[in-house]
C-alpha cells in the first residue's frame, strides 16, 4: 500500500469517545473491505499519542486538537504507514515512533523519530514491543477511569465472515470469524509464538481489563479478556 503525499479524507465514521482519555475513530481503505482504526490516547501532561493516523475534515482534527496536542505519531508497523507523513508534516514538533524492526520501511516515507523502545513512560499511556514479535508489532496500553484498554495492531483481527474473493482470502488466513491472530501475522511477525502467547496472556490476566481495540475489525468489550486467552491459545 501507498502513502498520501496530500492531505486526503477518505469515508470513516464519528470520533467516539470511549473515555476521557481515550478517543477511537474507524475508517475505510480504497479496494480493502478490512478497514482502518485511529486511537488517540492523552496523556497524564495532556499531550496525545496517535496510534494508526486516520486524515479527517478539518472540523473534527480541530477537535481533536482542542481535546489535547499531538505529541506523538505512532506508526504501528510498515503496512500502516498511509497517513504517517501528512500527520508528521502536520504536527512537526511530534515524535514520529514506530517499531524497532519497521523503522527502515517506514523511514522511507516519514520521518522516524525513534521506536517503542524510545518512548517516554507515562502513568496513563504505555507503549512498548509485543513480546515474540522481534520487535515489529506493539501494544499500546491506555489506563482511564473504566480500566484499562489495550490496543493492538495487525497480530489480532475481529472482522465479520465477508464475502466476495477478498471473504474467502481472509477466511483462509483465518482472520474472520472471532478474534484470531492471521497465519499471515504469524509468518510476518511473530517470530516466537510461545513468548508471544505468554504475552497475550499476561494482558488477558489484567483484573481492570476493559477492552481491546484492534486495528481491522471490531473493538473487544465483552469478556476481552476470554476472547484474548482464546487468540493465544490458537497459536
Amino acid at each position: 500500500m501507498g502513502v498520501h503525499a496530500e492531505w486526503k479524507v477518505l469515508p470513516h465514521g464519528p470520533i467516539e469517545r470511549l473515555a476521557d482519555n481515550l478517543l477511537r475513530v474507524r475508517g475505510e481503505l480504497a479496494r480493502m473491505p478490512i478497514g482502518r482504526v485511529m486511537t488517540l490516547a492523552r496523556r497524564s501532561d495532556g499531550t496525545v499519542v496517535i496510534h494508526n493516523p486516520i486524515a479527517l475534515e478539518e472540523p473534527l482534527m480541530a477537535e481533536i486538537e482542542a481535546w489535547g496536542r499531538p505529541g506523538i505519531i505512532v506508526v504501528p508497523n510498515r503496512f500502516h504507514r498511509l497517513d504517517a507523513p501528512v500527520f508528521a508534516a502536520r504536527y512537526p514538533d511530534a515524535r514520529v515512533l514506530c517499531p524497532a524492526r519497521a523503522r527502515r520501511k517506514v523511514a522511507q516515507v516519514v520521518r522516524v523519530d525513534g521506536h517503542y523502545g524510545d518512548y517516554q513512560g507515562d502513568p496513563d499511556v504505555s507503549l512498548v514491543h509485543l513480546d515474540g514479535t522481534r520487535d515489529r508489532e506493539g501494544v499500546l496500553e491506555v489506563r482511564s477511569a473504566d480500566g484499562t484498554s489495550v490496543i493492538v495492531n495487525d497480530v489480532l483481527f475481529n472482522l465479520p465472515r465477508m464475502r466476495g474473493l477478498f471473504g474467502l482470502a481472509f477466511r483462509l488466513d483465518g482472520a474472520t470469524g472471532r478474534p484470531r491472530v492471521p497465519r499471515a501475522s504469524r509468518l510476518l511477525l511473530v517470530g516466537d509464538r510461545a513468548a508471544f502467547r505468554a504475552h497475550l496472556e499476561r494482558l488477558a490476566a489484567r483484573p481492570d481489563l476493559r477492552r481491546v481495540i484492534v486495528s481491522h475489525g471490531d473493538m473487544l468489550v465483552d469478556d476481552a479478556a476470554a476472547a484474548l486467552r482464546a487468540a493465544a491459545a490458537e497459536l
